[in-house]
């Protein structure tokens, strides 16, 4: 098995990973959250970062990975910013309609694509802009049901899209900056998190639930239901560093609207939750708009690798060639040095 059949293995089982861990979790938070009435998202959350920690450190005591320190300050940064837009869509929630909060959501994707392109330069064909607005009209068709605007949960969520996008291109561009695996960066990063969470976590829960989640009636069956999520959050954290490293912020968004549609299935087919056409039609809109996106991809990622050795092949023909280096650099070759412009130009289609 080649490089890039293992690279395509890894990925589709990362993706696969994400999926199957995030709606089990949903559907656990779902049950923990509207059966048992433990509201306090934002401490479970925090939780969630703790057990998460735990388990990575019995991982690295074990020697199933490396542990590799880098720029303290970057880390430090990153977990804050995690914490930070975590709770800040918890707020958008609280201070929003449901349907406004999906809306929120769906606008994290053209403000990643936003991002990227002006601060990374990094380009989006004709054909994925076309399928993420498929995706994103799907989705709101099958989410978005009423919209309830005011000044302060504006705000609050511009700040939640802003934090949310930033993080998320964070995540990928630490990993290929210092040569660092999800599983490393989840391990640094995961304390600061879980502290920014554990800070902020019971404050905000009590001034979006009115309740104390410290005096909150601690059944077994409730204490059952927590120790659930913790446990299926350690593959939803890691899923997520490693879905983001191996693809990008944007392929993240588009499999977490896959997660929304699978979830609005399977909230219908096992909880027997409300269902209408509308939804139907929206899932349907939404996979075309994900089919698409992966055909383009797919397409798109394929190209790269014949650029480049188009490329490659070309700059050995001009230093195998004495007329064609002496035509394009002969004043660097009369100085005694080598032709560089060749190598410059490979390394735009090597990054």
């Amino acid at each position: 098995m080649g490089e890039g059949e293992r690279f395509q293995l890894g990925t589709v089982g990362a993706l696969s990973l994400s999926v199957v861990s995030s709606v089990s979790i949903v559907i656990c938070n779902k049950a923990l959250i509207s059966s048992l009435g433990f509201t306090f998202a934002t401490t479970l959350t925090s939780w969630h970062l703790l057990v998460t920690f735990c388990s990575l450190h019995v991982a690295l005591w074990l020697k199933l990975f490396e542990h590799k320190p880098f720029d303290a300050r970057t880390v430090m940064g990153f977990g804050i910013l995690n914490g930070i837009s975590i709770g800040l869509l918890n707020l958008s929630l609280g201070f929003n309609s449901v349907g406004f909060y999906q809306m929120t959501k769906l606008a994290i994707i053209p403000c990643t694509v936003l991002l990227e392109t002006l601060f990374f330069r990094k380009k989006f064909s004709r054909s994925i802009q076309l399928s993420l607005s498929v995706l994103l009209l799907g989705v709101g068709i099958a989410t978005v049901t009423d919209l309830q605007l005011n000044v302060l949960g504006s705000i609050l969520s511009l700040l939640a899209i802003l934090t949310t996008c930033v993080a998320q291109i964070m995540t990928n561009t630490i990993q290929k900056k210092f040569k660092v695996s999800s599983t490393q960066l989840l391990y640094q990063s995961c304390p600061y998190q879980a502290l920014t969470l554990f800070v902020i976590g019971p404050f905000l829960d009590g001034f979006l639930t009115n309740q104390n989640v410290f005096a909150f009636d601690y059944t077994p069956q409730v204490l059952f239901f927590i120790a659930l999520s913790c446990l299926i959050s350690v593959s939803v954290n890691f899923s997520t560093f490693l879905v983001i490293g191996k693809t990008s912020p944007v392929t993240y968004q588009v499999l977490g609207h896959l997660k929304t549609c699978l979830v609005l299935t399977f909230g219908y087919v096992l909880l027997h939750d409300p269902f209408s056409w509308r939804n139907i039609l929206g899932i349907f809109v939404a996979l075309i708009g994900m089919i698409s996106y992966s055909y383009y991809c797919t397409i798109q990622s394929q190209q790269k690798p014949g650029e480049a050795s188009s490329q490659l092949s070309q700059a050995k023909e001009n230093e195998s060639d004495p007329l064609l280096s002496l035509e394009s650099g002969g004043a660097m070759m009369s100085d005694g040095a080598a032709p560089k412009a060749p190598a410059r130009n490979l390394s735009k289609y090597m990054q």
